[in-house]
């Protein structure tokens, strides 16, 4: 089940979600908009190997915007800082934004319980597009779960994404074993 506005917001003066900054105009009917922070980054290889560590190179969005371009993927971060402790959050693009041909994640769309963060996106595009700092990237979903939670990502000995960052965080495939 999707929390309504009122239920998010419940949910906000309960502290079973946080949303920093939280801003009253960017909550809608069953979602929230989130937007787009400064910080992009890009590998600095162009063939990338799930076995190692992948080093990223940092991209400041200037005031003009940057244009970013197909072919190769850009790691994004939200401006929003969240937490959820007792729901699972779902972050989709915006169709404005899908209407530009962008995409803002390849698979990695749902949150865990207990994540605590700002969300790195997977930025690509069709053609070229130019972005801009602040703009309305996504909207977070959240679903209700049913039953008790044991396994709270931020309590996960092993969970790869639990430093508190808001620039993009390059993948930690390297960390599994396989």
């Amino acid at each position: 089940m999707i929390l309504s506005d009122k239920k998010i917001l419940e949910s906000i003066k309960d502290g079973s979600i946080v949303i920093e900054p939280y801003k009253k105009e960017c909550l809608g009917t069953n979602s929230y908009d989130v937007h787009l922070s400064k910080y992009l980054a890009v590998y600095k290889s162009r063939v990338l190997d799930a076995k190692s560590h992948n080093e990223i190179e940092e991209v400041l969005i200037p005031e003009e915007g940057f244009i970013i371009a197909p072919g190769t993927l850009y790691l994004g971060a939200t401006v929003e800082y969240t937490e959820t402790h007792n729901s699972v959050p779902f972050l989709e693009g915006k169709s404005s934004v899908g209407r530009l041909g962008i995409d803002i994640h390849a698979t990695a769309g749902k949150g865990d319980v207990g994540f605590c963060n700002n969300w790195t996106l997977e930025i690509s595009c069709v053609q070229p597009v130019r972005i801009y700092a602040g703009m309305p990237i996504g909207q977070l979903i959240y679903f209700a779960v049913d039953g008790e939670i044991e396994n709270y990502y931020n309590k996960k000995k092993n969970a790869k994404y639990n430093k508190v960052s808001k620039k993009p965080t390059e993948s930690m495939m390297w960390k599994n074993k396989f």
